[in-house]
């Protein structure tokens, strides 16, 4: 996670404040939400794979949905913010992600099409530098200031389109697609006050002296 930690350094230099890192054990979190987040002033979830501690990630995604506390997650991170909204907000529940649970009854996020047939995982995900086009009115384009945006990725699973209509009714704001696949890479909730999702990974392209829009906008909401 250093790429992260540099990056939410570079987003204190964009806005002329430092910034201390607590580091959180995501069990820890899932037994206290309250106890190891209620002095935080922003709280990320970086990408990662693998069943463990995703219960504690979940637990806190509902924490500072409900308190208001600006959220920024990356890959992983997107994903456990549509499993808890599914279920905390739409009511869905049971959802999950078929990384964790292949016979969840709603697979909010599931394996990519052309990742099913594959047996060999070496160097097979997907990969590389992908168009992403931002919607108007989002956070994430008044961040980027610009509709369109190129970023990096790096993963097997994805939000199943399935849901897209019944989730975005409950509010879940759809920011950013792929032009090429309609696949969804950004998303918001609607009626907080910085709460944002990302598919791709926004930290393999931040600098010191240009730190990355996403960061510097997570940063000054902080």
């Amino acid at each position: 996670y250093k790429s992260v930690y540099e990056s939410l350094t570079h987003g204190g230099i964009a806005n002329d404040c430092g910034v201390t890192i607590v580091r959180l054990d995501a069990e820890a979190v899932e037994k206290n939400p309250a106890k190891t987040l209620a002095k935080l002033d922003g709280v990320l979830v970086p990408g990662g794979f693998g069943g463990r501690g995703i219960e504690g990630k979940i637990r806190a995604v509902k924490y500072v949905r409900e308190k208001g506390i600006p959220y920024f997650g990356l890959c992983l991170g997107m994903q456990v913010a549509v499993i808890e909204f599914a279920r905390d907000v739409a009511k869905l529940k049971g959802a999950n992600s078929t990384e964790f649970d292949p016979k969840s009854p709603h697979p909010v996020i599931h394996l990519m099409e052309e990742q099913k047939g594959i047996k060999t995982k070496g160097a097979t995900m997907r990969l590389g530098s992908f168009d992403c086009k931002l919607q108007p009115d989002t956070i994430a384009r008044a961040a980027y200031g610009k509709g369109l945006v190129r970023e990096r990725h790096r993963h097997r699973y994805e939000f199943n389109n399935d849901y897209r209509e019944q989730l975005t009714k409950a509010g879940l704001r759809i920011a950013g697609i792929n032009p090429g696949r309609n696949l969804v890479e950004i998303v918001e909730v609607a009626d907080h006050p910085w709460f944002v999702g990302v598919q791709f990974h926004p930290e393999f392209q931040s600098k010191p002296t240009r730190p990355h829009p996403l960061f510097a906008a997570f940063i000054k909401a902080a």
